[in-house]
């Protein structure tokens, strides 16, 4: 089964979380450390900042899933569920350009789901017109 490493796929889900909290603390620090009006502005500046990637963070983690592909089936990890589909439940899986993302669309859900690819799979964010490994696999299935 083909799945992109945890590091990369708890990186890619935490990182607006985390960088919105580093823009809060900073915001904070020059909010009381500082005096100045240039300080006070800057310091709501980047509070705006930290409240802006944190709503991204709520917006893209909940969709952002763990998936492992093999010839017979898709899984998807999420948290400590995992949960198995045949290829043909599977209706779409589509390259997001740009952002090294696969957005895969199942048969009787609404929702889609968003995942990394493998390691050794990586497209060169939608900059080169190229077939992936992974989306050969995927048109060999379909």
């Amino acid at each position: 089964m083909k799945e992109a490493s945890p590091v990369k796929f708890y990186f890619a889900k935490y990182f607006f979380l985390a960088f919105g909290l580093l823009q809060w603390s900073c915001g904070m620090l020059l909010f009381l450390r500082g005096e100045a009006e240039k300080n006070k502005r800057a310091a709501l500046i980047f509070f705006v900042l930290g409240l802006t990637f944190v709503a991204l963070y709520f917006l893209i983690a909940a969709k952002l899933k763990r998936v492992a592909i093999s010839k017979k089936r898709v899984t998807i990890i999420d948290n400590d569920k995992t949960d198995h589909y045949e290829w043909p439940e599977v209706k779409s899986i589509k390259l997001v350009p740009y952002f090294n993302l696969y957005k895969l669309k199942l048969r009787g859900k609404k929702e889609r789901i968003y995942f990394l690819p493998d390691h050794n799979i990586e497209p060169l964010f939608g900059l080169f017109p190229h077939e992936p490994e992974l989306a050969d696999v995927l048109k060999k299935k379909k």
